[in-house]
């Protein structure tokens, strides 16, 4: 299984304060149990959001292993503008994307064997590691799914949508009954009071960005973005619908980013001026972001939409859909606009690409709030946490 072991001598990280200070006692050895790594070609913002926390904990001293589903590598080639170091956490891969849910537990106890903390990531298939680890667990969940369920197991799947449903609902409020949970967003949190989990359980942890290099360009002509994995709760599909409307109003390009099982379907769907790019670099992303207008962002749901951040740290604004996760990252009439329906987010498209003025009114806006969000803070709020879930937890 690929591993990489961190090297005994690791170089000063611009997460390690100098001067830390006086903290209660933290759990030194930390394990994340996760779906994929950031290296999977399915990977996305809950992989990138485990991976940030895995490395600032490392660089705060913290021994941290992450068991996943494969693909899995033990090396991640620096994926931040400008340059950054490689991971240094130790990599454990499970089986394969399904099988690994079955093998977890194998694979800590011969992997890993003891640890102070373990931290289920969350994301509809339960590993319902506290009825089988014999010590403090903490859960990460990113979204519930609820209809989620129903979009991916349609038709005459629907009873395995029921199944999936039911499972999640009853691994956050009954498997991990005595644990805290980590949500990102205020409207997860919301969400996971709504199938019973108690209030006082739930702490929230924001995402973080990295502090943005260089601004590039803006686009001369007009230029608008979606960036996401291509799966149906995404919507691009709709999103395509809506530029046939737009499009003769604004004119310009609509440059799509990301891969997924839908891009076939979705080329296919796809008029004049619409771009798939791909799957890109992040010096690509952000060059992206800096020159669109506008980012574009469908998604029926998301736990917090760790792309509007991003933008925001370009000063480009958002439109959205008013749904969990988007209404905590893009701040109505502030720095993007969130739409009710189909006919306002198209109207709200048309509205900003032809004025400029309100545009750089919300890109200054959705930069200086990006500001309050930085990784290190969200590693220091999560190390908090995690303290306070071994503290808390009796055998």
């Amino acid at each position: 299984m690929p591993q990489h072991v961190p090297p005994p001598l690791r170089r000063a990280h611009p997460w390690a304060p100098q001067h830390p200070p006086a903290l209660p006692p933290q759990p030194r050895r930390i394990v994340f149990l996760a779906h994929r790594d950031l290296d999977n070609p399915a990977a996305g913002g809950s992989e990138l959001l485990v991976d940030r926390l895995a490395e600032g904990l490392t660089a705060l001293g913290h021994q941290v292993t992450l068991i996943c589903g494969g693909p899995a590598s033990p090396r991640l080639e620096s994926a931040r503008p400008g340059g950054a170091p490689i991971r240094d956490y130790k990599v454990v891969s499970a089986g394969g994307e399904f099988g690994h849910y079955l093998r977890a537990r194998s694979a800590f106890a011969r992997q890993v064997g003891e640890t102070d903390l373990l931290v289920e990531v969350c994301n509809g298939m339960p590993y319902l590691a506290p009825l089988w680890h014999r010590g403090p667990t903490l859960c990460l969940v990113n979204h519930v799914h609820s209809d989620l369920w129903k979009m991916r197991f349609g038709g005459p799947l629907t009873p395995a949508a029921r199944l999936g449903r039911r499972l999640e609902q009853w691994a956050l409020t009954g498997a991990q009954h005595r644990s805290l949970l980590v949500a990102v967003s205020p409207s997860t949190a919301h969400a996971l009071r709504a199938i019973g989990v108690e209030r006082d359980r739930i702490r929230v942890v924001h995402n973080g960005v990295e502090e943005p290099g260089p601004r590039a360009e803006r686009s001369a002509e007009p230029l608008f973005v979606a960036v996401g994995r291509l799966v149906e709760y995404k919507r691009i599909d709709l999103l395509l619908r809506l530029w046939e409307r737009v499009r003769p109003v604004t004119g310009g390009r609509l440059v799509i980013v990301g891969d997924g099982p839908e891009r076939q379907r979705l080329e296919q769907l796809a008029g004049p001026g619409v771009e798939f790019a791909g799957h890109v670099s992040e010096a690509e992303k952000h060059r992206l972001l800096c020159a669109a207008w506008l980012l574009l962002h469908p998604s029926a749901v998301e736990g917090w939409g760790l792309v509007v951040t991003e933008a925001a740290t370009r000063q480009t604004p958002t439109v959205a859909f008013d749904v969990p996760g988007l209404r905590d990252s893009v701040v109505d009439g502030e720095t993007g606009v969130l739409a009710h329906g189909e006919s306002s987010f198209a109207a709200a498209w048309c509205t900003l690409a032809l004025s400029s003025e309100r545009r750089e009114a919300m890109g200054k806006a959705a930069r200086d709030r990006a500001a309050r969000y930085r990784w290190h803070r969200t590693v220091r709020q999560f190390r908090a946490v995690a303290a306070e879930a071994v503290r808390s937890w009796t055998p």
